[in-house]
């Protein structure tokens, strides 16, 4: 068992302190693209080649720069039935992901229409980021701190003694940034309504504990 970290100085305060803040994603990825299956691996791989160059093309279309498409998964795996307790094969399973990088986030739904439309039928996650993340990890951190130093003067108030003005010891216990939209579905065909994608806003969390003095 490891043993908690003890801070080396006497008579003092610990304290949690949490800190959040928020950040508009300006940037998108998704990961789309195809998965077959057919008893002839060549045709197979021609015809998974044939709908990832359309998806490409499609993204293309859509202004999404070439140098922010690139392959996420490639696999090609036998397939097989149990027939009466026998391994039959079925042929083969083709699956070849794109990972799509996109400028913002508003227009990530008519992006992911345009690759259906080509030819994806999967789309395995969609993730939000934001360029300002590391300034807002900060700025949770800096939160978390006061937050200590506001729950430390607290308790010394209440219990009626001085309190130094720096403590003698503070540790990040945790950093947790935001969770991605994830979207997974085997089929996905193009319809007439078009894909609702909302960002939202990216949370960022910091956790401190503070050790103070007191006299």
């Amino acid at each position: 068992m490891k043993e908690q970290y003890q801070p080396s100085c006497e008579f003092t305060i610990e304290v949690i302190g949490e800190g959040m803040t928020v950040a508009v994603p300006d940037e998108t990825v998704v990961t789309l693209g195809v998965a077959q299956e057919g008893e002839g691996l060549g045709e197979l791989q021609a015809s998974n080649a044939e709908k990832i160059e359309a998806i490409i093309n499609a993204l293309l279309s859509q202004g999404v720069p070439r140098e922010n498409i690139s392959t996420a998964q490639f696999t090609i795996e036998p397939q097989y039935d149990f027939i009466d307790g026998k391994q039959v094969f079925r042929g083969y399973r083709a699956v070849h992901l794109l990972r799509v990088t996109i400028d913002g986030a508003k227009d990530t739904g008519q992006i992911i229409d345009a690759a259906v439309a080509a030819g994806a039928n999967m789309v395995s996650d969609v993730m939000f980021r934001s360029s300002h993340a590391d300034e807002a990890q900060r700025e949770a951190l800096t939160l978390a701190v006061r937050d200590a130093g506001a729950k430390a003067l607290a308790v010394a108030a209440t219990l009626g003694v001085s309190l130094s003005a720096i403590p003698c010891k503070v540790m990040e216990t945790s950093r947790n940034g935001f969770e991605p939209v994830m979207f997974k579905a085997a089929s996905m065909p193009a319809g007439d309504t078009g894909t609702s994608i909302e960002p939202g806003m990216l949370t960022f969390k910091a956790s401190v504990r503070a050790w103070y003095v007191y006299g």
